[in-house]
């Protein structure tokens, strides 16, 4: 069966906060479990917007790479790597761009919507306006078929599905195609070939949607059949051209709001912030003074939980029997306050204990994340490698 790949990185950031382990890290720890996952280290990526001050990219970005391993993610399961570190990003961005309409990424939703949050920042560069296809070559080098994202994030997807598609009419029509393609079809041996052929009109002439997933299926069953000839029978199935590149699809994830110590989502821009290895003391300390429901303003006071910031911990870290206590008790002035008892930050710091031990490891010797990198860079290389080799065959920039 073809390897289904999930893709996703983060730009480097330095140290990460309960926000990214809630909406990011744990759907990671989740998904490497299931499938094959590369994970990278975005350092192009940061420089679309910070180009004129990155930072020390290294160091914040072993500092990240810390926090993803301290999360559970695990180099035996996943692969982990740096963008900077595998060119064939780059190389693919390249080639992508001599064929992307400029209206195409003129139109994602972020590329305003950012121009006008880093209002700032001069940003009329190629590198902002380009970055979506940058990812759209992260995603495709891989040849990856699942990307998780969150819904404001789908339409970066379909971009790369588009740029995927064009890809493909333009270059999948290789010299006697429709010959290889029906020679690659008697590879599967006179019965699959038969039921193969079937399902292939059935989906040209009718759109069977069903027969289409059946043909696929019986091709992903192909382990030894040529990469080639695989993907010209993919294409063929649908009636285009060979398929060189994949076309992604996003893999939602759901929304998972982790509310900072203001209320406001939890980000390092507003200050609020529980970082992955936060010190117990320190934790405690920044959850006691959160504000709470400011109706409240004496003992007596009944109070409203949705209103109340303590309330959104709660929702994240208390189970059922305590978030029943808090609620009866704000909303009738039965309680002192929401933090009455050390919930939630006594199951904040449990679950930060078992980080900072896994951190720990890292941290006394950083070589260890040097190597882990270098072990997924080399990986990584080898299946870029793979794609490209394609893609410069199809383009006609194969010299000997």
């Amino acid at each position: 069966m073809v390897e289904t790949r999930v893709l996703s990185g983060m730009r480097p950031t330095g140290a990460l906060h309960l926000g990214h382990y809630h909406g990011v890290l744990k759907n990671w720890v989740k998904l490497q479990a299931e499938y094959p996952c590369l994970f990278f280290v975005a350092d192009w990526h940061a420089l679309t917007t910070d180009y004129e001050k990155p930072g020390a990219l290294q160091e914040v970005g072993n500092d990240m790479v810390i926090d993803w391993l301290a999360s559970g993610v695990d180099p035996n399961q996943a692969t982990l790597f740096v963008q900077s570190l595998v060119p064939e990003h780059a190389e693919l961005h390249l080639l992508l761009s001599m064929l992307t309409p400029i209206g195409w990424l003129e139109r994602v939703p972020t590329y305003k919507d950012q121009q006008e949050k880093l209002a700032d920042k001069d940003l009329s560069t190629y590198g902002f306006l380009g970055y979506p296809l940058l990812q759209a070559a992260d995603i495709m080098i891989y040849r990856a078929k699942f990307v998780p994202v969150g819904e404001d994030q789908v339409p970066h997807i379909e971009f790369t599905r588009e740029v995927a598609r064009r890809f493909n009419h333009l270059y999948g029509r290789e010299p006697g195609y429709e010959d290889k393609a029906k020679a690659a079809v008697k590879k599967l041996g006179s019965k699959k070939a038969r039921l193969f052929n079937e399902m292939r009109t059935k989906f040209l002439e009718s759109g069977d949607a069903e027969a289409l997933k059946r043909a696929q299926a019986l091709l992903d069953e192909q382990q030894s059949m040529p990469r080639g000839d695989r993907e010209r029978l993919y294409g063929w199935l649908e009636g285009s051209g060979k398929k060189i590149l994949v076309e992604p699809d996003a893999l939602l994830t759901e929304a998972a709001r982790m509310p900072g110590l203001d209320g406001q989502k939890m980000s390092k821009s507003y200050g609020n912030t529980i970082s992955l290895r936060e010190e117990p003391e320190t934790v405690a300390k920044k959850v006691r003074v959160m504000p709470t429901d400011p109706a409240r303003v004496k003992r007596t006071d009944p109070g409203n939980p949705e209103k109340c910031p303590v309330w959104e911990l709660h929702k994240v870290y208390s189970d059922e029997a305590r978030k029943k206590w808090v609620q009866e008790g704000c909303t009738s002035a039965s309680i002192t306050g929401c933090l009455h008892s050390r919930q939630p930050i006594e199951a904040i710091n449990a679950e930060l204990a078992a980080m900072r031990e896994r951190a720990q490891v890292y941290l006394d010797d950083p070589t260890l994340v040097k190597s882990i990198a270098a072990d997924g860079c080399e990986k990584a290389k080898r299946l870029a490698a793979e794609t490209m080799r394609d893609v410069r065959e199809s383009m006609g920039l194969i010299y000997t």
